[in-house]
């Protein structure tokens, strides 16, 4: 089937676990939690697992052994689609990110350059007027006059 998206008792249901995160409240939703939170995590990954790789969606239970924390489970689904993306739900809302780790040195070489580009290209457009700048900035180190 494919990913239509979230329905709204999927953010109905992590309000809830927020409001009592105990094995009651869980047992007594878990089918919400397996319908309107896995089945679309599950249909959104497969569907991207094509072009990015194979997805992995992280369990819903918290590791409490060393936390301070002892609430069990987590009031987010969040996954990993090859070895570099996420997606993640919560009531705060949908997030999604993309990196990678140790770049091997031809690929850290080449994405050094591209970033370089687009600084360049981004200062001649503020420069000329064509970019307003905003906040927050990120400053860079070692660089010289």
């Amino acid at each position: 089937m494919a990913f239509s998206g979230w329905p709204e008792e999927a953010l109905d249901f992590y309000d809830g676990l927020a409001a009592d995160n105990s094995k009651s409240y869980w047992t007594e939703h878990k089918a919400v939690y397996e319908e309107k939170i896995l089945r679309p995590m599950t249909e959104l990954t497969e569907e991207l697992a094509a072009e990015f790789g194979e997805p992995k969606i992280f369990r819903p239970y918290r590791d409490i052994r060393f936390s301070q924390d002892k609430t069990p489970y987590k009031t987010h689904i969040g996954a990993t689609i090859g070895g570099s993306c996420y997606v993640q739900l919560s009531v705060e809302g949908l997030g999604a990110g993309a990196g990678m780790w140790e770049m091997n040195p031809e690929q850290l070489a080449r994405y050094r350059d591209a970033v370089a580009a687009d600084l360049l290209a981004r200062l001649g457009a503020l420069s000329r007027g064509d970019l307003r700048l905003e906040l927050p900035i990120v400053y860079a180190t070692g660089v010289r006059r």
